[in-house]
């Protein structure tokens, strides 16, 4: 017999294991795994022939406020199951940078094509990124939750505040949450010792090791310090303060220009996403899942996460933009511009920062189409009637503004109206979940019964044009009239002029169900 020739029986098997090595091989290349590391090595420098991006790299932190995105990419990396990928043909990867400012080199360097900002504190930073000519593209949400300020036993309401130090990270924010709430409750930062720390984490750890009165804080951080320092509670929190903090995209201008349908489409799908979330429970928890192994958090975390936040729709991004004229709430525009003036007063300079048409392009949210209730804006919080135990409540905060009326008058004018729209009406809106106890106040001037009747009216009239003409709920209105009963402190007396205008007054409360 020959030595080294094949036997037919042995080509067979030969045959059969080249078939099944090639049978192997294919169905190897089908893993996406496998597919997403062919297009990596094959894609050159990341551009498709028609100029635009293979994979949209989105620069975010460990927040639950952009798990509308993750949830319709299918995680945070960029693979070929995602929904970005199979409806409009790209990949998009999350990068998660917790360090702020390596979040901001990495969009300068191009890393990252959009990045995280809030609105609230962005007129700090726009000066630094001026050469970049940065957009703001569309919101991802309102804080719902999660950002708190934590105080030890004792602090039951802004006014308690006085004379406290409070942990807070500055021009971030926190920051801005603290500045609104103080006003809120007629003090500024000047009235109280603020602790700079580098970020929200830190001012939690001030106030665990009882170095401050008060912080601001991330949740579940706001848990964890109530239930580490005795007495403590959270005094007040996002839930309540529901359009303060705005978290948004940005992308250079030169970047929007040369990808806008790219853009779009991310920015389409994004919103899709989000309405999924905003309605279904279970895909909230599919999404923390996804969260959970993107930010290396505990899965209850991350759901929590999500629930602290209002991810916004795509009828929250028209109302954001302004581009909706039956919406009375706060806009886009009218955070930016608030904050640029207030953290100006407060020595950190905002001078650079460009006016708000200049900053934002709405061309992605005007040019999208989404039909359907899930993509329609947020509703206003629906208060029942008052009872008993909630008009007699404790206020949170109480802010004096004096509204001047003619003697035996009780309609509003022209400049009482613009006093309120000034002092009031922005407060009102950005803690839209609190209830607002307004009461009229008079000096001694007149019987007390027919002061305490024209009182109420007063107050009255002031409900009444909030609820008429800024479109806020009846019944988030509690109206009191006080008459002579409840002058200021040091005016008892009513002993002078200054004393009895002062006593004039009208009190807007936010008082927490």
């Amino acid at each position: 017999m020959a030595k080294g020739k094949l036997t037919p029986f042995s080509k067979i098997l030969i045959v059969v294991a080249l078939i099944a090595g090639v049978y192997f091989l294919l169905n190897k290349l089908r893993d996406p795994a496998i597919q997403d590391k062919i297009e990596e090595a094959t894609s050159g420098d990341n551009e498709t022939k028609d100029g635009y991006k293979n994979v949209l790299n989105v620069g975010v932190v460990t927040w639950g406020g952009y798990a509308g995105g993750q949830f319709f990419n299918e995680g945070f990396k960029a693979n070929t199951e995602s929904r970005f990928y199979k409806e409009y043909g790209f990949k998009v990867n999350f990068e998660v940078i917790d360090d702020f400012d390596a979040s901001r080199d990495a969009f300068k360097n191009g890393s990252i094509d959009l990045m995280w900002a809030t609105i609230d504190a962005f007129p700090t930073e726009v000066e630094g990124l001026a050469q970049y000519q940065p957009q703001v593209v569309f919101q991802a949400d309102w804080s719902r939750g999660g950002d708190a300020i934590v105080a030890r036993r004792g602090i039951n309401k802004v006014s308690d505040l006085r004379g406290k130090k409070i942990a807070v990270a500055p021009m971030t924010p926190s920051h801005s949450f603290l500045i609104w709430l103080l006003e809120a409750g007629d003090l500024t930062p000047k009235d109280v010792t603020i602790v700079e720390v580098p970020s929200a984490i830190d001012a939690a750890d001030a106030f665990k090791s009882n170095t401050v009165d008060a912080a601001v804080v991330w949740s579940p951080d706001d848990a964890d310090c109530v239930a580490k320092v005795a007495g403590a509670k959270v005094l007040e929190s996002t839930k309540n303060a529901t359009h303060i903090i705005a978290d948004v995209f940005v992308a250079k201008k030169e970047f929007i220009e040369t990808h806008k349908e790219q853009l779009q489409n991310l920015y389409e799908g994004w919103m899709k996403g989000a309405a999924e979330l905003n309605g279904s429970d279970a895909n909230r928890r599919k999404a923390a899942k996804i969260l959970a192994e993107g930010l290396a958090q505990p899965e209850d975390f991350c759901y929590d996460a999500i629930n602290n936040v209002r991810l916004a729709t795509h009828g929250d991004n028209k109302n954001f933009y302004g581009l909706n004229s039956q919406y009375k709430g706060v806009t886009g525009e009218d955070l930016y511009n608030k904050m640029k003036v207030k953290y100006n007063d407060l020595g950190y300079s905002t001078t650079g920062a460009k006016s708000w048409r200049l900053l934002s392009t709405s061309d992605l949210v005007s040019r999208t189409s989404l039909s359907g209730s899930q993509h329609d804006g947020e509703q206003a919080k629906t208060f029942e009637a008052a009872d008993a135990e909630v008009i007699k409540k404790e206020s949170l905060s109480s802010k004096k503004v004096s509204i001047s009326f003619r003697t035996g008058e009780y309609k509003l004018g022209d400049n009482a109206k613009q006093l309120i729209d000034l002092q009031f009406t922005p407060i009102a809106r950005a803690f839209a979940n609190a209830r607002i106890r307004i009461e009229g106040n008079t000096d001694n001037v007149g019987g007390r019964s027919s002061n305490i009747a024209l009182s109420k009216k007063r107050a009255q009239s002031v409900a009444d044009y909030l609820v008429n003409e800024q479109g806020m709920p009846k019944n988030r209105f509690i109206v009191l009239g006080n008459g002579p009963d409840k002058p200021i402190s040091g005016c008892e007396s009513n002993q002078n002029a200054d004393c009895k205008s002062k006593n004039r007054r009208t009190d807007f409360e936010l008082v927490v169900d």
